[in-house]
């Protein structure tokens, strides 16, 4: 089998090139792939694989059978292109209109990537009154069993792979985190608060000042928490793995740390700058593009919010290993991580899902089990941990809801129709699967211990 790497990027989904110091990715303007089947696939441009019609009537009738099957016990109604309606019987079940058989086609040939690139097609649509996210959450409460076992043993075989270039090592690392990331500070401030927070926020106990907005003030005790587990004070010397836009390395210098904050965003890093010296702090934070493994200097605590999704499977012990390295005796870890159940992770970790080919390459969600094991080898301690899972899906709705309403200005961009359809998907999918408990986030306080982190981390390279 061979594949392509040429995938969308910042210039192919619609958008302008990124501004500053980013470079665009290189891409080859064509699509040109030999599936798993063998068979030729070529088409031009981003959305080549969305407007080509797949037709695979075999698979389609086995996934037309599957899915009918999946959802009579759901709290789901599906129409079907003939008008027939499948699913629960109540009147207030969100509704699925699907509006050709050729959907079947496309999720009998790959169903990981053809729910999506569906809906792009506009093969079916949440029913006029029924809310997407809404639709999508009782699919997603049922992921696991929606695909018969005897089905799953043929994943590998019938599922696409990552493409080679897509890995965690600090070429394709990069790579991958300037496709989302440097699209444009602009785009994400279209539907971000005021602090450019684009993890998940925490209302439980989060208070907004007069006049201040709530998700901010979210955002704002999100980040206090992670702060609070790694113990970070007046004179902590503090490393962030993942600058952001800047708001934690901002909130703790505020608390009189010193933080080194490292990304592989030259667009995060050009704005986080920006906003570090708007609040007077540039003599308490340094931002840098700088990999995670070329750490050498040592800290009394090291934080990390949601960026251990885009570290890969096969590099986390390297990455918790970077992390007690980088460590003083005593020192503390805070780290907020989205995760998934442990064998959704084992089962999936191989998979190229829609995700990955339109949103984030590389990488893979881990588990709490495989956060905990890792963390263990490299001599860290788990010793306090909250979960927020619910908020998250507050905050996606929230980032959703400004998106939409920010289509004028998303357009004005130069981010096409196309692509706003993609990211209201991916934002609705990712809601749905944290309302569904497929996913999660959890925020750790690991404890280094009093070893000494530069005998115990050979893995840190």
């Amino acid at each position: 089998m061979t594949q392509d790497t040429a995938r969308p990027t910042t210039r192919d989904l619609g958008g302008p090139a990124p501004t500053g110091t980013a470079t665009a990715p290189s891409v080859t303007p064509t699509h040109h792939r030999t599936d798993k089947q063998g068979t030729d696939q070529r088409a031009d441009g981003p959305w080549a694989d969305v407007q080509r019609t797949r037709r695979a009537p075999v698979r389609g009738r086995v996934a037309r059978a599957l899915v009918g099957r999946a959802v009579r016990d759901l709290d789901l109604q599906l129409v079907l292109p003939d008008g027939t309606v499948l699913g629960s019987p109540g009147a207030g079940a969100p509704r699925l209109e699907i509006s050709t058989e050729r959907f079947f086609d496309r999720i009998g040939a790959d169903l990981s990537i053809g729910v999506g690139e569906g809906f792009q097609a506009g093969e079916w649509a949440p029913a006029p009154g029924s809310d997407l996210a809404d639709v999508l959450t009782p699919l997603a409460e049922r992921l696991t069993t929606l695909v018969p076992g005897w089905l799953k043993r043929f994943r590998r075989v019938l599922e696409p792979s990552h493409p080679a270039d897509e890995g965690g090592d600090p070429e394709g690392a990069r790579s991958n985190i300037a496709r989302h990331y440097d699209l444009s500070n602009d785009l994400f401030a279209t539907f971000l608060d005021e602090t450019m927070s684009y993890s998940g926020a925490r209302f439980e106990g989060a208070e907004a000042q007069p006049g201040e907005d709530l998700l901010a003030a979210a955002q704002r005790h999100k980040v206090d928490g992670v702060l609070d587990l790694a113990g970070v004070r007046a004179g902590s010397r503090v490393l962030e793995i993942g600058t952001g836009w800047g708001q934690l390395a901002i909130q703790a210098a505020g608390r009189g740390a010193r933080v080194h904050s490292i990304t592989l965003s030259a667009e995060q890093a050009r704005l986080a700058q920006e906003r570090v010296a708007a609040a007077g702090l540039g003599d308490r934070v340094t931002v840098e593009v700088r990999d995670y493994r070329d750490i050498r200097e040592r800290y009394d605590a090291v934080v990390s919010v949601e960026m251990i999704e885009a570290v890969g499977y096969d590099y986390w012990d390297a990455y918790f290993a970077a992390v007690r390295a980088a460590l003083v005796p005593g020192g503390r870890f805070g780290l907020q991580a989205i995760t998934m159940p442990h064998e959704v992770m084992l089962d999936s970790r191989h998979a190229y899902t829609w995700i990955h080919k339109y949103i984030f390459p590389g990488g893979l969600i881990p588990s709490v089990e495989a956060i905990e094991e890792a963390a263990a080898r490299a001599g860290l301690r788990i010793d306090g941990r909250r979960r927020m899972g619910d908020d998250y899906a507050r905050t996606l709705r929230e980032w959703r809801s400004r998106f939409r309403a920010g289509a004028e200005r998303v357009g004005a961009l130069g981010f096409d129709a196309q692509f706003q359809r993609v990211w209201e998907y991916y934002l609705a999918y990712s809601e749905a699967g944290f309302r569904a408990g497929h996913l999660d986030v959890w925020q750790f306080g690991l404890d280094a211990g009093a070893g000494s982190p530069a005998a115990d981390a050979g893995g840190a390279r």
